[in-house]
């Protein structure tokens, strides 16, 4: 399942659906979602809060090499979980 449905059925929230809702959030339009995943990508490596293949699998980037993503058969969907639950905690300052 989709972790931001849009209005459309199987479909993704739209990317200005997703930038309005930042600016609500932040209350601001200083902010993208762009900034918001480099910030996440720099928090994971300057934290090592994990593998950099695991930061990279969960801001869904691909792997450009065929041939090792032809063998990486994993979705480290386990270690994503513990990453985000790690940025939710940073996020609310409780880490």
């Amino acid at each position: 399942d989709l972790v931001f449905p849009g209005q459309r059925r199987g479909k993704p929230l739209s990317d200005v659906a997703l930038s309005k809702a930042l600016h609500l959030a932040a209350g601001t339009k200083d902010v993208t979602v762009h900034g918001l995943r480099s910030t996440f990508r720099d928090w994971a490596a300057d934290t090592n809060a994990c593998l950099r293949d695991v930061a990279e699998a969960a801001l869904a980037h691909a792997v450009e090499n065929k041939v090792e993503a032809a063998y990486r058969r994993s979705d480290l969907l386990d270690q994503r979980r513990s990453l985000m639950e790690e940025w939710a905690a940073y996020c609310r300052g409780i880490a």
